[in-house]
């Protein structure tokens, strides 16, 4: 059986990349590690892990019933994660449609028999892997996206690491 490693995730379109952009270059040279290529920023939702491929539509036509909220999300702060030894930007207000969001999917994929992350949920984009420590900074300029959907995406290991592709249907 064919698995593919997944999860759901915010998905930066081309303008909300480009003003992810002006915040993360700002902020990633005052980091020391290995910087994120802009084309896996995103911001994980649920983690699957490996899936079975031949269950995705079913799982993609469970998703699409959840009735998505459109919010805004600010980025303030760059944070230093130990454990993963990351740089995220993070926010330090989660907007109640993103949790329900969140909980809906944690709700469908316990369903398909996804075993549900005990963390406490966080919403970040990676800037840094193998970051040194530092202590956390507020941005001095902050970021706030408007989110209007979401994507099922692949984590595909590459030479360099992995890198995310959206599954399309």
């Amino acid at each position: 059986m064919e698995t593919k490693r997944l999860f759901f995730a915010l998905w930066p379109n081309d303008r909300q990349r480009e003003q992810l952009r002006e915040v993360i270059n700002a902020v990633a040279k005052t980091v020391e590690g290995h910087a994120v290529d802009r084309r896996n920023w995103h911001i994980t939702l649920a983690w699957i892990g490996d899936y079975p491929e031949e269950r995705i539509p079913q799982l993609l036509e469970r998703v699409n019933a959840i009735d998505f909220e459109p919010f805004r999300l600010s980025f303030d702060r760059l944070e230093f994660w130990a454990r993963p030894r990351i740089a995220s930007l993070t926010a330090a207000t989660v907007p109640e449609e993103l949790h329900r969001l969140v909980t809906a999917l944690e709700n469908v994929l316990q369903d398909e028999g996804v075993v549900k992350e005990t963390r406490t949920y966080r919403p970040h984009i990676t800037v840094s892997r193998n970051a040194r420590t530092f202590t956390t900074e507020r941005l001095a300029q902050r970021t706030s996206i408007e989110w209007s959907s979401f994507e099922l995406v692949e984590s595909v290991p590459g030479r360099d690491g992995a890198f995310y592709l959206p599954v399309k249907q």
